[in-house]
């Protein structure tokens, strides 16, 4: 019984719309989220991320299609149920912890119906959950902002929600904090076992923290996945340029299989169903290309970027096309080297060239990702 009810859906949107006067913010989202998982959405500003968390918590009414909790329906364009009926938790990125409240009465706020001795126990739990304890009696201006993040979340977790959405939470925080953070925030909440989504446009913090992801672009949800195969197999364009650092460079497929490329002919077992003659996208990551002195694939260093262990390096070919490589930071290589550059794809994701709806990109699934050809639908 146990293993079987951590596989139900705990959070499913089916074909969900949501419009705001003429303008279309959130367009026809479906997805699921299992109990016990932590989810994110990812996106640019403006895509309908916060938008459909709004809707998911109960605050925004829905124009289409349905959100259900635990095989419950709460909204729908003719129902609501209302947000504090849902069992839902809030964290925000501005913290908005009350600043004359004290942390133990901040994380004890939404706890309306328990004792006080229910209350003083659940605070203290969390607290030392949070790396807190003793924290009772301070005030938010007494706390760094790592530290606020921290009794928020508290706060949120406090009532034990069904579900938790986070919206932005560590948006404030400095880069180095923020991956911090998510890692804890990870491991807290498996240990609460509360299921979680969060909105962030920071990849490193969705990949820090998520079981499942989504990639949202103009109110549409183009990829909902593992971390892992959004990274590795992108169904859209969209997905590929926004999951990772990387490029999307243009080849043609000949009737042999192999792609002719400013990367030179390249072979690789998804080429095979292509057929000849057809134009294509490829993607390209800096752990595609290796560097190496024998390769007669030449560039010049345009730029570099200081990565920790290694150094990620911005490649002008002698085709004029740029690329990105990654090489061991104790090597000592300058903008203005010549570099070899061999291709060593373990996963080559091709797209389709034709047919873009949007500026650059396909809004289509890749057409032959790593050799499979998707599927058509009537």
């Amino acid at each position: 019984m146990h293993s079987r009810s951590k596989t139900l859906s705990l959070l499913q949107l089916d074909h969900l719309h949501i419009q705001l006067g003429k303008q279309a913010i959130v367009r026809g989202v479906s997805m699921q989220l299992n109990a016990g998982d932590i989810g994110c959405l990812l996106g640019p500003s403006g895509c309908g991320k916060t938008t459909l968390l709004r809707a998911i918590a109960g605050f925004q009414s829905v124009t289409a299609g349905a959100i259900a909790l635990a095989g419950q329906q709460v909204s729908s364009p003719t129902a609501t149920q209302a947000p504090e009926q849902r069992g839902i938790g809030m964290v925000f990125q501005d913290f908005a912890l009350f600043p004359h409240l004290t942390v133990a009465e901040n994380i004890s706020f939404g706890m309306r119906h328990a004792s006080h001795q229910e209350k003083q126990l659940r605070v203290d739990e969390l607290l030392n959950r949070i790396g807190l304890p003793g924290y009772q009696k301070r005030y938010p201006h007494e706390l760094s902002g790592g530290q606020q993040q921290r009794v928020a979340l508290a706060r949120a977790l406090a009532p034990r929600p069904r579900l938790l959405l986070l919206d932005e939470p560590f948006s404030s925080l400095d880069a180095e904090l923020r991956e911090r953070l998510a890692i804890e925030v990870r491991e807290l909440l498996k240990k609460e076992q509360i299921t979680a989504l969060l909105v962030t446009h920071d990849q490193q913090e969705a990949f820090a923290m998520a079981d499942q992801a989504g990639v949202m672009y103009q109110g549409e949800l183009l990829q909902w996945d593992t971390p892992y195969q959004l990274y590795h197999q992108p169904r859209h364009q969209m997905v590929a340029d926004f999951i990772g650092h990387g490029v999307l460079l243009q080849g043609t497929v000949n009737a042999s299989g192999r792609m002719a490329s400013p990367l030179g002919m390249l072979e690789h077992p998804s080429l095979s169903a292509v057929a000849d003659g057809t134009p294509v996208n490829f993607l390209v990551r800096p752990d595609d290309l290796v560097p190496d002195p024998q390769s007669r694939l030449r560039g010049t260093i345009k730029a570099r970027g200081f990565r920790g262990a290694h150094n990620l390096y911005t490649v002008e070919l002698t085709s004029g096309v740029e690329v990105l490589t990654l090489s061991p930071s104790h090597e000592q290589l300058r903008v203005g080297d010549e570099l070899g550059l061999r291709p060593d794809f373990d996963h080559l994701v091709v797209f389709a060239a034709d047919h873009c709806e949007l500026p650059g990109f396909s809004n289509q699934a890749p057409a032959f990702p790593d050799g499979l050809p998707e599927a058509q639908s009537a």
